[in-house]
């Protein structure tokens, strides 16, 4: 598995000149790139080959007077820049063909120098390296100092330099990590605990087992502060430094929360993987949850983030992760008989079953039925897996089952 560690950098002036060279530079082939397909494009022509665009745009572009400082970088930033347009219009292509999930790829555009995130890649042919004293090495920029906040499993195989919106830079590296290690480097948790989880606004996280996690709602909490920067940032004149300087107030304020909530995330999704063998959550439609007056809610939840991180842990570690669909009834049905009681308002938190008169908390008891809808079981040997598929009936609906006259037999 591949993982990404970030680290906090520490330019100097001087190597933070360096760097926005460096930037510019790739940002300047990137756009050379995608002005040359779009060329070739109108006039009909095939796609110029990466190999014909590094010639034309870095090679030769270097001896001309317009492009001559092109040679104050390396030239692995150049050929990383060519490479994330190639795979760029691979991706839009793909998208375009149907030939790849998830939300349509539209064609690559034009990227700008007042872009909020500017980031250059450097891969094992730059001869990046640590150096004795801990600093990050980079081939015309120097030796960064770099707040290494964890230990590297592994050598890097790629560094990638980012400046956000806020004016930090980090130093992304990319692991490639031992499946086997990854297995053991925890304890193995019981083989029958496994916890089902509801998602929610009035509580972030309500578990199968009746504990209730409380929302942080950082964005709400930095409401107040946020609207401060922002009424300031409006008050400045377009295009003085003062407006820059306000502009990075705000852009440090959203990001200070942003980072609350990542870590938050992660402390939970650990804790859960770590004492759990099996985790069980519901697909949530956040798109569409976005869309309603709801949308601010929402989004200072994250719960794509979270999701996110459960599944990549519990395939690191070896545990089971299932997602239901996120049409399951799970707050209709009674967990104790399964008794379906229909659909419920919001503001209606506790019910009575009709069948068989169990008082249920709305989100503890959707919870349950998420650990049921998931079809996590325990076995003789107290592992807990999930059933083999059963071929759905010619009947339901939306079904490839086995046909009639083949199942009277």
């Amino acid at each position: 598995m591949q993982l990404r560690y970030t680290f906090r950098v520490h330019p100097e002036p001087g190597q933070r000149a360096a760097l926005a060279r460096a930037f510019g530079c790739a940002r300047v082939v990137f756009n050379d790139a995608v002005r040359a397909r779009r060329d070739a494009h109108a006039a009909g022509e095939p796609c110029p080959s990466g190999a014909t665009l590094s010639k034309q745009l870095i090679t030769q572009a270097k001896r001309t007077p317009e492009r001559a400082w092109l040679g104050e970088v390396s030239s692995v930033v150049l050929q990383q820049a060519l490479r994330d347009v190639e795979a760029a219009y691979k991706n839009f292509l793909a998208s375009l063909k149907g030939e790849r999930r998830g939300p349509r790829v539209r064609e690559p555009r034009l990227k700008s120098r007042k872009d909020a995130r500017q980031a250059i890649r450097f891969t094992a042919n730059a001869r990046w390296k640590v150096s004795d004293r801990g600093r990050l090495a980079l081939p015309k920029i120097g030796e960064l100092k770099v707040t290494w906040s964890r230990v590297l499993p592994a050598p890097p195989s790629s560094v990638t330099v980012i400046k956000d919106a806020a004016g930090r830079y980090f130093a992304s590296c990319v692991i490639d990590t031992d499946p086997d290690t990854d297995h053991t480097r925890w304890e193995t948790p019981d083989p029958t605990s496994a916890v089902g989880i509801d998602l929610g606004l009035t509580h972030f996280a309500v578990l199968s087992d009746g504990t209730k996690i409380a929302s942080p709602r950082f964005l709400r909490r930095a409401e107040k502060k946020l609207k401060k920067t922002q009424q300031a940032l409006s008050r400045k004149q377009k295009g003085s430094k003062n407006r820059a300087k306000a502009r990075l107030k705000v852009a440090r304020a959203h990001a200070k929360v942003a980072d609350a909530r990542k870590e938050f995330h992660h402390q939970l999704s650990t804790h859960l993987i770590r004492e759990n063998q099996a985790i069980a959550v519901e697909g949530l439609a956040v798109n569409g949850l976005a869309r309603t007056r709801l949308a601010k809610s929402v989004h200072d939840a994250g719960w794509a983030q979270f999701v996110n991180m459960l599944e990549y842990k519990a395939s690191r570690y070896g545990r089971v992760f299932v997602k239901i669909g996120r049409f399951e009834p799970t707050s209709q049905i009674c967990s104790a008989c399964g008794h379906r009681d229909g659909p419920k308002p919001l503001h209606i938190r506790e019910w009575t079953c009709p069948a068989c008169g169990a008082v249920h908390d709305r989100d503890h008891n959707a919870s349950k039925n998420v650990i049921t809808a998931a079809g996590l079981a325990v076995t003789a040997c107290g592992a807990p897996v999930r059933p083999e598929p059963v071929r759905a009936q010619r009947g339901e609906t939306g079904s490839h089952g086995i046909p009639a006259h083949r199942r009277a037999a």
